[in-house]
């Protein structure tokens, strides 16, 4: 059962609220003071707390300040209750870590939405995703039940990509947040002699270009579609204005940022440790893990030059093209034309650990 904390030093105010959230099927725990409150979150860890600002002992900032420093209760979601609606009591609050706001006098129906609301973000921000493309792809499909994140690509002007064309360059200043409505893209870094690295492969539903974005920095890479694709822009502004206002959305992205660092530095590693055979297995089953539908059945295939291929594993298109060829006569993989087709998955998988 879902546990919430009540602080409120006016008892009539704590025995109705309480009374309203025990109805609703959440488990209730009461304080009448800040004081006691931290204790009862510290020993309860309830999964959401609502807390009055103005109260004797300690007020609700105190609450806020206390238990936001502690590992164990920072990251329980807190909605402060006040009867004052002025602007610097909201403004200190949010700047403070608080989630929400409940002005007093409040109906039953808005506290309960707003405890719902809460605790659904608070889900998704807490949820542990793997550090692959499918955590992250994970985390996108659980964020896209938020109304805020899924705002961010509706309503955009769609443009159409074709094959090979460039989104953006590597050393333009982002102008905004690059979502992939359909097709395929990836991102590049190319060095002096014009030599390709592929840093990251993108499908529908993936977001472009978050990193720079974020540090406010000219891209570090390129970006080009590898099909036809439709990818819509999301304004600077309107990025900035979610994360600033919405701590959930801020935490994922954080999150997802470590998770692109964590596979690079694994790629790098490899790139510099492995064999070029373990390489190539690597990218064949990058590039499955990433484009594979799931109901696809057990084999994979994918269309993707050579060229491409080498620039993602490192290493010349010759290389690649042999070794694909033993991997060819190891019944590994089917080759025709371009196009790849996996057929035992499992062998790559074993040869690149």
């Amino acid at each position: 059962m879902t546990k919430i904390l009540l602080i409120e030093d006016n008892m009539e105010m704590r025995e109705n609220t309480a009374e309203i959230l025990e109805l609703s099927n959440y488990e209730v725990i009461t304080a009448a003071n800040g004081k006691e409150g931290i204790e009862k979150a510290k020993k309860e860890l309830p999964h959401l707390i609502i807390c009055d600002i103005m109260m004797p002992e300690l007020d609700g900032y105190g609450v806020l300040r206390v238990l936001g420093k502690l590992p164990e209760t920072a990251g329980i979601p807190f909605i402060f209750l006040t009867a004052k609606s002025e602007k610097e009591d909201f403004r200190k609050g949010m700047s403070m870590g608080a989630d929400d706001y409940l002005t007093k006098p409040f109906d039953d129906v808005e506290l309960l939405d707003i405890i719902e609301l809460r605790l659904r973000k608070n889900q998704i921000a807490r949820k542990e995703y793997s550090n692959d493309v499918d955590g992250i792809a994970d985390f996108m499909n659980d964020a896209k039940a938020l109304n805020e994140l899924s705002h961010l690509s509706a309503d955009r002007t769609i443009r159409k990509f074709k094959k090979k064309e460039i989104i953006f360059y590597e050393g333009n200043l982002p102008h905004g947040l690059f979502f992939v409505n359909s097709g395929k893209a990836k991102t590049y870094k190319t060095n002096d002699d014009g030599k390709e690295y592929i840093t990251g492969l993108f499908k529908e539903g993936d977001f472009i270009g978050y990193i720079d974005l974020l540090q406010n920095s000219n891209y570090t890479e390129s970006a080009m579609a590898m099909e036809d694709s439709e990818i819509c822009l999301i304004p600077k502004q309107d990025f900035y204005k979610l994360l600033n206002s919405n701590r959930d959305v801020s935490i994922r992205f954080i999150k997802m940022i470590s998770n692109n660092l964590v596979e690079m530095e694994e790629r790098i590693l490899k790139l510099a440790y492995n064999s070029v055979r373990k390489r190539v297995a690597e990218a064949l089953v990058m590039l499955e893990d990433k484009f594979k539908e799931k109901n696809e059945g057990e084999e994979f295939n994918m269309n993707i030059p050579r060229e491409d291929l080498a620039n993602i594993v490192g290493t010349a298109p010759e290389s690649v093209i042999r070794t694909l060829s033993d991997f060819k006569d190891e019944k590994l993989i089917e080759i025709k034309g371009s196009n790849i087709k996996i057929i035992n998955s499992t062998g790559l998988r074993k040869m690149r650990n």
